[in-house]
């Protein structure tokens, strides 16, 4: 069940514009406003759900954020794609995924980095 004051499920809704990158059934992925690296990506569950612990689902997730750190790696032409679970900074289970700061590129090019994304997933 979304949340009134939750960022994340205003995107769902699409109440908040982003740059979206992958979406399926249950899950959303879209690019961080505030990127570490290139193609920055924020993997999150449609449904509000606290922490990514509470996720019933949770080995789709992962199957979710695998997809992604695959088109990460195509698209940037990089083997070093991290993951990192925090989730204290917004409440809505969050996975980041992201390049290593190495790669080349503007990392702040929110458009031009989502549609290498999209075109790595095919």
């Amino acid at each position: 069940m979304a949340k009134r004051d939750c960022i994340f499920c205003k995107i769902v809704a699409g109440e908040s514009s982003t740059h979206k990158v992958y979406e399926d059934k249950d899950f959303l992925a879209f690019l961080d406003i505030r990127p570490l690296s290139p193609g920055h990506t924020l993997v999150i569950p449609k449904e509000h759900y606290r922490w990514v612990w509470d996720v019933p689902k949770v080995g789709k997730y992962f199957e979710a954020v695998r997809k992604l750190a695959l088109a990460l790696k195509k698209a940037f032409g990089t083997d070093f794609v991290l993951a990192k679970v925090v989730g204290d900074e917004i409440e809505h289970a969050h996975i980041w995924v992201f390049p290593t700061s190495e790669i080349p590129g503007d990392k702040n090019d929110l458009a031009g980095n989502a549609e290498k994304i999209r075109e790595a997933l095919g």
